[in-house]
């Protein structure tokens, strides 16, 4: 009786560039940090987050220091929008490196299926032909049905 080892739960069912990718993320504490903020800007706490600090903030000026037209607010917000347009870019980044290993892994996997078919195919071949060879000769040998 023969047993096998089975796979880490991880790894069951996932394709190996997404294991690499999420080897790669859990590696760098950059990647893990940009990969939480990204998280949270994507989450609707961080729109609730905002909605209630501009309302305050433009309905008391944040309490009377940034006074109307808002000059503080604007540059705030601002300098938010830079920092996550760029989260947001690295996201996409590290989207299409993944997206050209997961493409570049499934071509080579076709290509390999594809010489292991032809290979196969080639072998039938030859096992036809053969089969075809010593039935011409033979007339008919061992397929031929005994005459009673």
């Amino acid at each position: 009786m023969t047993t096998t080892t089975p796979e880490p739960p991880s790894a069951a069912g996932h394709h190996p560039a997404v294991l690499a990718a999420e080897e790669a993320r859990a590696a760098k504490a950059q990647l893990r940090v940009a990969d939480a903020i990204t998280r949270f800007a994507g989450s609707m706490l961080f729109v609730y987050i905002h909605a209630v600090v501009f309302a305050v903030w433009c309905s008391t000026g944040l309490f009377g220091i940034d006074r109307f037209p808002f000059n503080f607010l604007t540059m705030a917000v601002s300098l938010e929008a830079i920092f996550l347009s760029t989260f947001v870019m690295i996201g996409q980044n590290r989207q299409a490196e993944f997206a050209q290993r997961k493409a570049d892994h499934d071509f080579n996997e076709q290509e390999r299926e594809l010489k292991t078919n032809t290979e196969l195919t080639r072998q039938i071949h030859a096992l036809l032909c053969e089969l075809d060879r010593r039935t011409a000769a033979g007339g008919g040998g061992a397929a031929a049905a005994p005459a009673s």
